[in-house]
């Protein structure tokens, strides 16, 4: 027998923890994504622009 005390049947601390460890990068990828799209692909620096829009096409992503 261990004489350490028992731990509480409650897992909602467990639940709550995994629910934002799934949260926050979910969160992270939409901004990053929103950052892509809004910052680089309706940029006004020629150059950023064409880069995006050659890389749209080549993957088959009709943007016109």
């Amino acid at each position: 027998m261990s004489n350490s005390p028992a731990k509480p049947a409650s897992h909602t601390n467990e639940a709550a923890a995994l629910t934002l460890a799934r949260v926050v990068p979910i969160f992270a990828a939409l901004m990053l994504g929103a950052f892509i799209v809004g910052g680089v692909g309706f940029s006004h620096i020629a150059a950023v622009h064409n880069a995006t829009h050659d890389y749209r096409h080549s993957m088959g992503f009709p943007c016109h």
